[in-house]
Parts: structure tokens; sequence; C-alpha cells
């Protein structure tokens, strides 16, 4: 495994040549997001909405780029309240599939949350203070194979975004 920075984390999964980038997500809360999760708690849809469309309008442009983006948030219920915002919150029109992590027993799920691409997949470390801590790269093919069965699994396992009621 190679460390690398955000910045070409980017350059990697958005690179040339174009392809779909599949996100498989195992924890219940990201510290990053604390911002819009505080917003959200606290009732500020300006700053809700303001910070969505960003996301929103970063996905849509990647796959008008040719890179389609599927993702599998597996979680815990009942959910947390960071999860009900994120179930509140998502897009009807991402290809984002919800899993109950009861459903999740028996998958060998990798250690980490992964974006994976045919060629590379790369994992964001995450410290139990819920901060990034470091971005590891495969190019492994044993890894890279691992990662997109296991996501494909867990993507014919979960319920598609606007037909998960927790």
């Amino acid at each position: 495994m190679e460390l690398i920075s955000a910045a070409r984390r980017i350059e990697l999964l958005f690179g040339e040549p174009a392809q779909e980038v599949r996100k498989l997500e195992l924890r219940d809360f990201y510290e990053v997001d604390r911002p819009l999760f505080e917003a959200w708690r606290s009732g500020d849809r300006g700053t809700v909405e303001e910070t969505m469309r960003g996301h929103r309008a970063f996905l849509t442009g990647k796959a008008a780029a040719g890179f389609p983006y599927r993702r599998v948030r597996v979680v815990s219920e009942p959910l947390s309240d960071y999860q009900r915002m994120a179930v509140e919150l998502a897009d009807p029109t991402e290809r984002l599939r919800w899993l109950p992590r009861r459903l999740v027993s028996a998958l060998p799920l990798p250690g980490n949350d992964c974006l994976i691409r045919d060629d590379l997949v790369v994992f964001n470390l995450i410290g139990g203070d819920n901060q990034q801590t470091d971005i590891q790269l495969s190019t492994d093919p044993d890894v890279i194979r691992f990662c997109n069965e296991v996501f494909e699994q867990a993507w014919s396992l979960g319920v598609p975004n606007g037909e998960y009621k927790p």
C-alpha cells in the first residue's frame, strides 16, 4: 500500500481513462461532515442546501464527464442522528444503496472505507476520533478484485436510495 494525498486521490479516481467509481462506506459518522451535521441539527437549511448543492454538482459533473458513481452505505439500525441526516439529505437521483449492518455479518468487508475503480482501490483510513488519518492506494490485482467483489455483493443486498425506510 502506498500513502497518497487527498489531491492525488482525486487525480487517480477521476483521471483518465474515465471509469465508474464505486464507494463503500462503513462508518456511522464522519467528522469531516460535522459542519453539515451541526447545520442540519440546528435547522440551518441555508447552510445545508449550500453544502448539498456543491456535493450534487460535483457528482453530476463527474458523471457527465464519463465517471459514473455508485455508493453503498452500511448503516447501523436504529440509525444514528448522523445517518438520519444522511437519509434525509440523500439526492434521490444518486445511485446509492443503504445496507443495514445486520445484513453484512457474513460479508468479508474491507477494514476501511474504499473507493474502487477497475484498476485501483483507494482506502480512507479514519481514526478513533473520526478524523481521517491516511489515504492508501492499492493497485494489487487481488485487492482490487476483492474490493470489487465485495462491493457488488453489498450492492445486491442494499436497499435502493428512495426505497430505504429505516
